[in-house]
């Protein structure tokens, strides 16, 4: 099967969700309708959108999906972000921190956030929430409905593969996203939106996922 099309994607589609696998912070059809019609959040969803994220940035989908929960059930149970409690979970003091800082601001965040009117100015403004940074911004701006995507490693790698470029796989940094790999990974993205009329950020959690749990290995 061709490399790059409607019927490549959707097989990886496929595979992924046969395996169970079909989720990030929502399942894949829940992120799906969230881009297609995005609407604002509240700001405890807000809050939680953050959480997930800041838990993703350092365990495996699994793991932050358990401590994301026992996190929000801590929360409710005492009606807010606790750093005592929540230090019982898991101990990291500075994601911790955050976490607690973003609850404490999350009605302000949440409001500037929206205050931003363009794509970039949200990305931009999410990125100075704390311990949320560059990369991890636009997993936060996808899971607020935002149609953008989050140029991991596994996606770098896929678009050097696109480009049928390999010197691009020498700027690969998922600390500091290289001009010339982004505009790769931008030109496999547009022409897969062309081939599927799926929102970008949805062809990026398949690719993701598919990439992620060894699907496509064979590429990257």
């Amino acid at each position: 099967m061709d490399m790059f099309t409607a019927d490549w994607l959707g097989t990886l589609d496929a595979h992924i969700r046969d395996a169970g696998m079909d989720s990030d912070a929502m399942s894949f059809d829940e992120i799906r309708e969230n881009l297609s019609n995005p609407r604002r959040r509240n700001p405890d969803e807000f809050f939680a959108a953050a959480v997930y994220v800041i838990l993703a940035g350092g365990f495996s989908q699994t793991t932050a999906k358990r401590k994301y929960a026992e996190i929000m059930d801590c929360v409710a149970r005492r009606g807010g972000a606790d750093f005592d409690a929540i230090i019982q979970i898991f101990r990291n003091k500075n994601k911790i921190s955050a976490i607690c800082k973003i609850w404490e601001n999350r009605v302000a965040y949440c409001d500037g956030y929206y205050a931003c009117a363009a794509a970039g100015a949200r990305l931009d403004y999410l990125a100075r929430l704390p311990h949320i940074g560059r990369i991890t911004a636009n997993h936060l701006g996808r899971n607020l409905g935002l149609d953008v995507v989050k140029y991991d490693i596994w996606i770098q790698r896929l678009g050097a593969v696109y480009a049928k470029n390999p010197a691009l796989r020498d700027k690969i940094n998922n600390a500091n996203l290289d001009a010339d790999v982004r505009r790769a990974c931008d030109d496999m993205f547009a022409h897969l939106v062309r081939e599927t009329g799926l929102p970008r950020g949805y062809i990026d959690v398949v690719l993701w996922k598919a990439a992620q749990q060894g699907f496509i290995k064979e590429l990257i």
